[in-house]
């Protein structure tokens, strides 16, 4: 469990005075995440998920708040913020930017079948239809800037092996020039943990803090090599099939985006093991901090680099 910031009832009984949903019945901390401290509340009126957002700076929320909003009211599964009596959809708690959202009920599928991913795939692209109506404009934080820096940061905690595999990684993306590819609002990390199904269907995609705008066929690229690689790291046929075709059936790639796929493949790997191993070797200071295993995505890239991967033939129905 990621908890950063310690909340009471006392404090959060007070911060929801400012909205109109009754009193605070019940405040219970989430087992997950770990960009965030997140707490499910409940109040006299409904079902919430509080988040006390601990790295986004307070001049940025209004990107990811309004594009939840936004994706909510055009009908994507996205749980929607809740504005208090201002209109406001965060203020401060506890010295951190805060804000509640609708909770949604379903469970995440952490060993995805098939038809998950022909589901996921379609709710990626419905996103992304959505998301191109959406006006406001984020630089991607994790983007090439930052992989040089954070590169730079834990390169003395690597062996030869991975120092080797990251210093290839940096150059090939370097080389791989500037993309012109088709950009909008991106979710940025759709992993099976941020997915929540019900009767078979996603009912909610959640988590938005590394929203950005950004190549969508990245995003698509980010959500495949979670939701389908294998423990070796390479990727299951079947799964990145299904999730294609389930994307493509309502949104199809440019042929742009169809040869810059393993790129994109490769560079979304490369963010998450960056990322993971910043988290392992640079933690933050916490209550009760959880950082993923970076090995995962050492393997991804690994398999990414050497096998060069095509998107399946199936096209879009």
């Amino acid at each position: 469990m990621s908890v950063y910031t310690t909340v009471s009832a006392e404090d959060l009984d007070g911060w929801l005075a400012r909205y109109p949903l009754g009193g605070l019945v019940a405040c219970e901390p989430i087992r997950a995440g770990i960009e965030n401290t997140n707490y499910f509340v409940t109040t006299e009126r409904g079902r919430h998920v509080l988040t006390l957002y601990e790295r986004l700076p307070a001049d940025e929320l209004p990107f990811y708040l309004n594009l939840m909003a936004h994706l909510a009211r055009s009908g994507v599964a996205v749980p929607a913020p809740s504005p208090d009596r201002s209109g406001a959809y965060f203020s401060m708690l506890c010295g951190k930017p805060a804000s509640l959202v609708d909770r949604v009920d379903g469970e995440a599928h952490l060993s995805p079948d098939e038809n998950d991913c022909i589901e996921v795939g379609r709710a990626l692209a419905e996103l992304h239809l959505a998301s191109q109506s959406y006006r406001a404009r984020l630089a991607n934080r994790r983007g090439a800037a930052w992989w040089r820096r954070a590169a730079r940061s834990v390169h003395p905690f690597l062996d030869a092996g991975q120092a080797r595999l990251l210093d290839d990684e940096l150059a090939f993306q370097a080389a791989a020039g500037r993309m012109t590819l088709p950009k909008a609002a991106i979710h940025g990390d759709l992993f099976r943990d941020n997915v929540l199904f019900a009767d078979g269907k996603v009912v909610g995609i959640i988590d938005f803090g590394f929203a950005a705008t950004d190549f969508l066929a990245y995003d698509l690229a980010i959500a495949v090599n979670d939701w389908c690689s294998e423990p070796d790291g390479a990727l299951h046929p079947g799964r990145t099939r299904a999730f294609v075709d389930g994307y493509q059936r309502l949104r199809p790639l440019t042929r742009d985006e169809r040869a810059h796929w393993a790129t994109l493949l490769r560079a979304a790997a490369l963010r998450f093991w960056l990322s993971r191993l910043y988290d392992l070797h640079l933690p933050r200071p916490g209550e009760l901090v959880h950082a993923h295993d970076p090995a995962v995505f050492e393997r991804i890239l690994a398999h990414r680099a050497t096998e060069a991967p095509t998107l399946p033939i199936a096209d879009a129905a």
